[in-house]
Order: C-alpha cells, then sequence, then structure tokens
C-alpha cells in the first residue's frame, strides 16, 4: 500500500463502498455501508496486499478510515 489514495480504491474497488477523499478523516460509523464485517475484510485485503499481518487491536481502536490506513503502513 503506497498512499492514502491507493488505500481508498482499494475500499471503493474492492469492497464495494461509495466513499472518496472526503470520507478519509471522518468517523467510521458515519462512512457510507460502513460495519464490521467492512473491517474484518479491509484487514484480510490489507494483510494480502502488504504480506504483514496487521495488530487487530489496533485496527479496532482506528476510529477513521485513514486510522485504518495507518495501522496497514506501521505494519
Amino acid at each position: 500500500m503506497n498512499s492514502i489514495d491507493a488505500f481508498m480504491t482499494l475500499i471503493q474497488d474492492d469492497l464495494g463502498l461509495p466513499v472518496d477523499d472526503s470520507d478519509v478523516d471522518r468517523a467510521l460509523e458515519t462512512v457510507p455501508g460502513w460495519d464490521s464485517v467492512h473491517l474484518i475484510t479491509l484487514l484480510s485485503m490489507l494483510e494480502r496486499e502488504t504480506g504483514r499481518s496487521l495488530s487487530l487491536p489496533a485496527a479496532l481502536e482506528a476510529t477513521t478510515l485513514r486510522g485504518l490506513y495507518d495501522v496497514a503502513v506501521a505494519g
């Protein structure tokens, strides 16, 4: 994952959520269509994409898509 734009494209294309740049810092519970299943699916996709295991506790603490991106790039 080399940019927040690539991360957002992954969410749009692979999760099918209608997000754009304005949703990056929005609280997850207000992102259109977001639910806990999307979180687990996204984490699995990010692990495949990055080739690393991601911290579930860190992901659960993330409150925005940017926060989840930070978990993905921090490994």
